[in-house]
């Protein structure tokens, strides 16, 4: 057993040895190796294994110079998206992706986002428990519309900044809100409810006892403020006016609820109020 298990030993070495075993076996490990580095340049050429170049910017630009310019870098091109802007020419790229002075490698595809011809068509959203300018506003706002004031009404059955009527090109289209269609961009009018003021004359008091005073005032609407005495006043109720805080003119008002500061002074104020009853 010994012996034949040398002998077999022994062919093999022989075999092994053999010049032209030797040579055959290098010369396919010089075939793989050849290969092997011809694989992986051809890998890194293809690739470009660890080369890459700056990204332009070619927002703003049409598309067809765009296009070009991103050709001649050898790069490729391709719309992804396509968005209508008032007052953009058809075809200007709005956004690219990857983005400006971003670092990829050759041939690598640019996204364009550019604009287009038509507008897209707005469907408005139901007045319907939004009657109110601001909420409504921020709606068509979010919608890519345009809307604006161009008159307010007062209108005391209404809150402040209700809508009243919608325009649309001129036309009023409040009753038809529901489902009418515009162009995105577009302008819509609004006519709005204001807060009503009301106003009443300013009440003559000077020279009136201040009890007299106090009911002038207060059968107007308005409500007596500071009462304030100069150094003569030892009994308020019975003092006079001599000033009052707004001053009275046969054309003077006030908002309804407001103040009026009385000056009073214990004696009745001849001087002043004879120069009153002159006119002076």
């Amino acid at each position: 057993m010994w012996q034949k298990l040398r002998r077999i030993g022994v062919e093999l070495y022989a075999y092994l040895t053999d010049f032209f075993v030797v040579k055959n076996y290098l010369v396919m490990l010089a075939l793989i190796g050849g290969i092997l580095l011809m694989t992986f340049w051809w890998l890194k050429c293809y690739t470009n294994h660890g080369e890459s170049v700056q990204v332009p910017s070619y927002v703003g630009m049409n598309f067809r110079e765009a296009s070009r310019k991103a050709k001649a870098r050898h790069f490729n091109v391709a719309v992804s998206d396509s968005v209508y802007e008032v007052g953009k020419a058809p075809g200007m790229i709005l956004s690219q992706d990857p983005k400006p002075q971003s670092r990829v490698k050759e041939g690598r595809t640019l996204y364009f986002t550019v604009t287009k011809n038509n507008p897209e068509i707005i469907k408005l959203p139901d007045l319907a428990l939004s009657d109110d300018y601001d909420l409504y506003s921020r709606k068509l706002s979010r919608l890519g519309l345009k809307p604006r004031i161009i008159a307010r009404v007062a209108d005391p059955r209404l809150e402040a900044n209700t809508i009243v009527e919608v325009v649309y090109r001129g036309d009023t289209i409040t009753r038809s809100i529901p489902g009418f269609e515009v162009e995105m961009g577009a302008t819509l009018d609004f006519v709005v409810s204001e807060a009503v003021t009301l106003t009443v004359s300013i009440p003559d008091c000077v020279c009136q006892s201040l009890d007299a005073a106090k009911f002038l005032v207060q059968t107007s609407d308005l409500s007596v403020g500071q009462i304030i005495p100069d150094a003569t006043v030892t009994d308020p109720e019975t003092a006079y006016v001599y000033r009052q805080t707004p001053k009275y003119g046969p054309n003077e008002t006030m908002r309804k609820g407001e103040q009026v500061d009385l000056y009073i002074t214990q004696e009745w104020p001849a001087q002043i109020c004879d120069k009153k009853g002159s006119g002076q």
